[in-house]
């Protein structure tokens, strides 16, 4: 086993072929890469890569491809067995390719073709090497990091900083060897190869057999003037004198699939990602700053880090960039480091610029050290027929793919803004998801929706996948919208898919899916199921009023399903355990959100909201219904106005009885002012309900109150904390007590009667903060019956008058409700 041998720094450019072992994604690398190829000028460059993508090289010199990029294998009947090469503005492999192209020189990939590689996902390689010792295979079981051995036996425990020390640090001396490093880097490799053989990566013997065969034809083609650039790891294996026959060995029988490949952007987040290469990159955008960095990387970088933080509003001088820098230096010299690495420029950075917090910094290494970089591939670039439709619909739409996630609030009303909610509602059917829901903000309205986007590399292999429906997007989506109907089984699944077709406009597929809801529909008789679809069929109907949308067949769906449901739901509702009473509690409140959807169709004396009310009458006062269940009911009832206060406070004192267990009192208040229905702010302004809840509280048994706690915390625990702060206030000066109201009384929480001489009081300011004078036209009449007051009206509100005629309460039994939300 031969390696090329070291050469002089003054000596001329040493015989071929050169063998340029790198890391992948090394900016030092990349640099190294350069220098030498500007060296040697060879006739032809051989790199590391799947040899199918020799026709799209010359894309790269295309003005519109910018990096990062990839190169993306899929097979073309599975497009889920897919992988990628990346290649960044700092890879060695671009930094070559690019070379080649600008010099006018062949230039081509040599690695294992990717039909092989692809089919080997799912078998083992024919061909592995045998020992002709016939000794027991004592290669390692776990698969070595060279680096890391080479950063252990130098002593440091971090192989990333002894990298940066021996290689990207190299300050490029103008005369020196530009071939120093590929010799040193080889030497180490064979040694490490001599240790420990193929080191666990047994299939790189059959890629190296692959690459040893390729560069056997170059040299028959260009002779020794020949670069190759490739892991460092091989570089042992392309310089061994081995037989044609025994690579021809190795390679007979690989399995093979038919693969595509193109060119899709990348991200530096994806840099990382092990997959192609195999090489990934914590630092991908700190890589990329010292590639580019033409001098002073230490300052430039501070510099940047200053400009972002100072975009997020904090104060950074250009004293801390120059004491930033002084740190760094400091740091790299006490560790021995020849310059600041990463290491030390993040500390300086966190104690001088963030002041010792790592939230900034944070911030700092999501923006900067890894970076949102997003590539661009030209449109000459192959592509499946959907990915181009879909390019094309972006530009239309002006919704330009970007790594850094954002937010896109539409309008809907909008003919442009409904067209991208189609497209984006298309695409999550087509399981792309380039486009995720959020809560809108400001508006609760269906004419509105908001969503997250980000562009992920991953999703061009999902495009891919989809192609398999169609080579349109709209046609996509409707042949997969059909698919699923046709193999659904759960009505609850139909009927979401009736939303989506809606929501993403497949007038095609929606009569398929209501044929397939119409016979699930009929055939399912579990509650629990029809309950669960309702919702997604009432605001399908919602949805198509606003989009303009034939929705006519799924009413009567959805008004069938709602009879079926006031039918079966309250024996369903009979004899539930806890949890079964929480789900089914979930279901009526969906429920009863999707009856007040339901268009008002009247059938004979009573309607279908009608009937729901006498349904939620019937689970009020059943006690083999859950506690949970019964509150839920009584206050659906309440906010509907189907029940009035007295009858609530009877239901109430019911469930609150002493003869009721503590556990089921409990889980009826759970369901009556539990969960995020507002309950807080009824027990706030209604004190004679918040008066039983205490007094049952207050007298529930020592022995039971810490099995109810839990369930209390939960409850009042949602509430907000001005809601809980308000409840123990009133809880501690003593609600009013439960029982008629006097029919004097005021408002819940007020005394009873007007005091009239301070309403009289507010009343000037009133009228000041109206803007009416208070002479001439459209004065107010004075007040009558009341004496002028000589001090300004801010003093009469400022006066200091009781607020509550409710005497304070001292009982420390009071305080238990106070704190059950704390």
């Amino acid at each position: 086993m031969t390696v090329l041998s070291p050469v002089a720094p003054d000596a001329a450019v040493p015989p071929g072929p050169w063998l340029l072992g790198v890391r992948h994604h090394g900016p030092g690398s990349a640099r190294a890469v350069r220098a030498a190829l500007e060296s040697a000028r060879p006739r032809a460059v051989l790199i590391e890569g799947p040899p199918e993508a020799d026709e799209l090289l010359a894309l790269a010199a295309d003005p519109d491809m910018r990096p990062p990029v990839a190169l993306l294998a899929h097979v073309v009947d599975d497009p889920r067995r897919a992988a990628f090469w990346p290649m960044a503005e700092f890879s060695p492999e671009w930094v070559a390719l690019r070379w080649a192209l600008d010099a006018g020189v062949e230039v081509r990939f040599i690695d294992l073709p990717a039909a092989h590689s692809l089919a080997a996902g799912d078998e083992h390689p024919e061909g592995e090497p045998e020992d002709d010792s016939g000794a027991q295979d004592e290669r390692p079981a776990l698969r070595i990091d060279p680096i890391g051995v080479l950063a252990e036996t130098a002593g440091y425990d971090d192989p990333e900083a002894w990298w940066e020390d021996v290689v990207e640090h190299r300050d490029g001396t103008p005369g020196a060897d530009p071939y120093g490093p590929f010799t040193v880097l080889g030497e180490a490799m064979t040694a490490l190869r001599e240790a420990y053989g193929d080191g666990g990566h047994a299939r790189d013997l059959i890629r190296e057999a692959y690459m040893r065969q390729q560069l056997r034809a170059a040299r028959r083609e260009f002779g020794d003037d020949v670069a190759v650039v490739c892991g460092a790891w091989h570089v042992p294996a392309l310089a061994e004198r081995t037989t044609v026959a025994a690579d021809r060995a190795l390679l007979k029988g690989l399995p093979k699939v038919k693969a595509e490949l193109t060119w899709v952007p990348w991200t530096h987040r994806r840099l990382a990602r092990h997959s192609g290469y195999g090489a990934g990159v914590d630092s991908p955008g700190w890589y990329g700053h010292l590639f580019g960095a033409p001098d002073r990387p230490v300052e430039r970088w501070m510099t940047k880090v200053a400009g972002l933080l100072r975009e997020e509003d904090r104060q950074v001088s250009s004293a801390h960039v120059i004491e930033a820098v002084r740190l760094a230096g400091t740091l790299a010299a006490m560790r021995g480091r020849p310059v600041p690495g990463l290491t030390e420029t993040t500390d300086a950075v966190r104690a001088v610029m963030c002041e010792g917090s790592d939230v900034p910094l944070a911030l700092v290494h999501d923006r900067l050290v890894v970076g949102d970089v997003l590539g661009e591939v030209p449109d000459a670039a192959p592509a499946v027929p959907l990915q181009r439709d879909l390019t094309r619909a972006q530009r239309s739409l002006r919704l330009k793919p970007e790594a850094l996630e954002r937010e896109l609030e539409l309008d809907l009303r909008k003919e442009t803004d409904a067209a991208r909610s189609r497209l984006l509602h298309r695409l999550s059917l087509l399981g792309i998801g380039w486009g995720e829901r959020s809560a809108s903000r400001g508006s609760t309205g269906t004419f509105r929706e908001s969503w997250r986007l980000r562009w992920e590399p991953e999703l061009s292999v999902r495009v891919a996948e989809a192609g398999v429906w169609g080579t349109t997007v709209l046609a996509a989506a409707t042949a997969r919208a059909e698919s699923e109907a046709a193999g659904a089984t759960v009505l609850g699944e139909i009927t979401a898919l009736a939303e989506r077709c809606l929501l993403a406009e497949l007038s095609d597929a929606l009569p398929v899916v209501m044929r397939a809801l119409a016979d699930r529909a009929a055939l399912d008789t579990d509650v629990a199921h029809l309950a669960q679809a309702l919702p997604a069929l009432a605001r399908t109907l919602r949805y198509g009023d606003v989009r303009g949308t034939g929705t006519a067949a799924l009413g009567e769906v959805a008004t069938g399903l709602a009879e079926r449901i006031c039918v079966g739901l309250p024996p369903a509702c009979t004899g539930l355990d806890a949890d079964g009473a929480t789900e089914m509690r979930r279901r009526i409140d969906d429920v009863h959100t999707a009856m007040a959807l339901l268009p008002e169709a009247p059938e004979g004396p009573t309607t279908l909201r009608d009937r729901w009310a006498s349904v939620l009458t019937r689970l009020a006062g059943r006690d083999t219904v859950a506690g949970e269940i019964r509150g839920r009911a009584v206050r659906l009832l309440l906010d509907d106005g189907r029940l009035d206060d007295a009858e609530v406070e009877r239901h109430m004192g019911l469930a609150l009885s002493v003869g009721t267990p503590p556990g089921d009192a409990a889980a009826w208040i759970e369901g009556f002012v539990g969960g995020a229905s507002g309950g807080g702010m009824l027990l706030v302004h209604d004190e004679r309900l918040l008066a039983l809840v205490d007094t049952w509280l207050t007298g529930v048994p020592a022995d039971a109150f810490t099995d109810v706690l839990p369930l209390l915390r939960r409850t009042f625990s949602a509430y907000e904390p001005g809601v809980r702060r308000t409840l123990g206030e009133l809880v501690r000066r003593g609600p009013g007590t439960a029982g008629p109201a006097p029919a004097d009384a005021g408002a819940p929480g007020f005394g009873a009667g007007l005091d009239e001489e301070r309403a009289a009081a507010v009343e000037p300011l009133l009228w000041l903060l109206l803007g009416a004078s208070t002479h001439g036209p459209g004065t107010p009449p004075e007040p009558s019956d009341h004496p002028a007051s000589d001090h300004p009206a801010s003093d009469h509100l400022a006066s200091d008058h009781p607020s509550s005629d409710h005497p304070s309460s001292d009982d420390p039994a009071s305080d238990h409700l106070a704190g059950v939300g704390k």
